[in-house]
């Protein structure tokens, strides 16, 4: 008989199991309920590189001062539809959903709001936030930088981090359009899945320390951009409207993950809401998103595709398939979950790739 390598539970256990880890390491209930309803969410939704697979680091950091617990945060308003929150180097997803909250209620006073988040610690997929938003009949962008891991189209060093950008737009039936993506060919957080699994990962997605493909996930030492220069391009976008217009560090200067694990990171996140009924009658925006989801469906699929699906609905199909069958995660991290142990002491001191 085969053995599993893999444990299937419901979201409230998965919710539960990583609540306690990030408490034991130090986190406040409030703040460690927010970051397991984030990375359960990551997980049903497929996202695995942004779920449970972070907690190890996440605990290492909170238990070695990393975090401040309690942060002292901050909303500037700037003008009628901009804003910073400050952050203060909280966890990153209370942090963030901090935000979001000053943001939505900007955007429902002026009809478009730019918040800027400045100094916290890594929030995580991006998507969360975005449908957030659009649930509240909103459309959504989110941006963020993080450290430098990418080798720039034509370069031989890192420079920019992976850069995600989501959008998340209502629609009349059904959950939300949401889409999130890197501007690298896949995260890094897809290769930290890939360690997890012991499995190899496709040669275009990063290079070794040669600057050569490599299919190892133990011997990426740098992150290759999407459809090259363009990819480049967005990349070094995300790093200015969420770096350097917030006055934070940016591009190579970006705090490591990783190696001065306990101190705060100073990243910074970028909101920008849109009231589509400031531009047009709602409830037609919302028809015209749904009339936009059938047209893709009924187009023809490709030979050896079963349907064309919009950006981001392989996600979406994830997250409810997994709230009726459970939610799958790698054995050896819910035996981590379920045990004493804070973390393994595995990620302090070391490079942008935990080597």
């Amino acid at each position: 008989m085969t053995e599993l390598t893999t444990v299937t539970l419901a979201s409230n256990e998965l919710h539960q199991l990583i609540q306690t880890k990030l408490e034991k390491a130090g986190l406040h209930s409030s703040h460690a309920d927010e970051v397991a309803k984030h990375l359960t969410f990551a997980d049903a939704c497929g996202i695995h590189s942004h779920g449970a697979v972070r907690v190890d680091y996440y605990a290492e950091r909170i238990a070695k001062g990393g975090v401040t617990l309690d942060p002292k945060t901050t909303f500037e308003k700037t003008g009628p539809s901009t804003g910073i929150f400050h952050g203060d180097n909280g966890v990153g997803q209370y942090v963030a959903n901090e935000a979001l909250k000053e943001a939505v209620q900007m955007v429902k006073e002026s009809g478009v709001a730019v918040v800027g988040i400045s100094k916290m610690s890594h929030s995580g997929a991006l998507s969360y936030y975005v449908k957030q938003a659009a649930e509240q009949n909103l459309i959504g962008i989110a941006m963020c930088q993080s450290d430098p891991m990418v080798v720039p189209f034509g370069g031989s060093e890192n420079y920019y981090g992976t850069n995600p950008i989501a959008f998340a737009a209502p629609r009349k039936e059904g959950a939300p359009i949401v889409f999130d993506m890197a501007t690298t060919v896949q995260a890094w957080g897809k290769v930290l899945d890939a360690r997890s699994k012991n499995k190899e990962i496709p040669d275009t997605w990063a290079v070794d320390k040669d600057g050569k493909p490599t299919t190892d996930p133990h011997k990426v030492h740098g992150l290759l951009p999407i459809s090259g220069p363009k990819g480049y391009g967005l990349m070094m976008m995300v790093d200015i409207l969420s770096g350097v217009l917030l006055g934070l560090p940016f591009g190579k200067r970006v705090s490591s993950m990783y190696d001065k694990i306990s101190e705060g990171r100073n990243l910074g996140q970028l909101y920008i809401l849109i009231d589509p009924s400031r531009f047009t009658d709602l409830e037609e925006f919302k028809e015209k998103i749904e009339l936009t989801v059938a047209d893709l469906h009924d187009i023809k699929p490709a030979e050896g595709f079963d349907q064309v699906y919009y950006p981001g609905e392989i996600s979406v199909l994830n997250y409810e398939k997994s709230q009726a069958e459970g939610i799958e995660i790698e054995k050896n991290i819910y035996e981590y979950l379920k045990s004493d142990t804070v973390h393994f002491d595995q990620y302090g001191g070391k490079g942008a790739f935990a080597e």
